[in-house]
């Protein structure tokens, strides 16, 4: 989904090479000036698939989105409603107003109740509100060094002790260098060593809107991430 993220003027969000122009819609659009840009083609966004990514189905499936639930990155919205469905107090927050309008719409259609909010993901505090779950699909993946760590210290600020924290990222086993930067579990351990618990990390698939940019989904890790509130 898309990160609550602006990239800093010649700072690129990713390792990666290159765009891959395969369509209108570049593989790596988290060096694009404007995130409405992604959603305002023709064509959706490569995360963009439209259904919740399959890790966050078995996730609410087993109970595990529930209470108060903040999607970090929402895009238009797919994992803020998968919690909503689930009986969860969904709140979304993507920096793109053209995202939160669609996901807006999304709700009304499926006469679902969530909350979406334009903002920004390194200053989550700014919500005003704490919660005891949070989603983050394929949002940490974009951050350089400096910038992850004020990303995990704005998630840890929202997120309550004993809360969990969802993440799914590429993962250092997916073979190239176009998209993401890719993400190993010893990076995650790292920067998720203080005021955190790594409860786990495993093997999942990120899967992709568009087969025509190369591949149907790329290889991932979903972490699961508890906050212990020191630190």
């Amino acid at each position: 989904m898309i990160p609550v993220y602006q990239p800093r003027a010649g700072r690129p969000a990713s390792d990666a090479a290159g765009p891959v122009t395969a369509g209108p819609v570049f593989w790596n659009t988290v060096t694009t000036p404007s995130w409405d840009d992604a959603y305002a083609r023709g064509v959706p966004a490569p995360w963009d698939i439209g259904r919740p990514q399959p890790a966050f189905l078995r996730l609410a499936e087993q109970g595990l989105l529930a209470g108060r639930v903040l999607d970090s990155g929402c895009g238009t919205g797919e994992h803020t409603l998968l919690a909503a469905a689930h009986g969860a107090d969904a709140t979304g927050v993507d920096v793109s107003g053209l995202a939160i309008r669609q996901a807006r719409d999304k709700a009304a259609e499926r006469g679902l109740v969530a909350r979406f909010e334009v903002g920004d993901v390194l200053r989550l505090a700014d919500l005003g509100l704490i919660f005891d779950v949070i989603i983050d699909s394929g949002v940490f993946h974009v951050f350089d060094h400096e910038d992850r760590a004020r990303y995990v210290t704005s998630l840890a600020s929202v997120l309550r002790p004993g809360g969990h924290c969802y993440l799914i990222c590429f993962s250092d086993r997916q073979p190239g260098t176009c998209g993401p930067r890719r993400v190993s579990q010893d990076e995650l351990r790292a920067a998720f060593s203080h005021g955190w618990a790594v409860a786990g990390i495993e093997a999942a698939a990120f899967e992709l809107s568009r087969p025509g940019i190369g591949i149907p989904f790329a290889q991932a890790w979903l972490a699961v991430l508890e906050r212990t509130g020191q630190g």
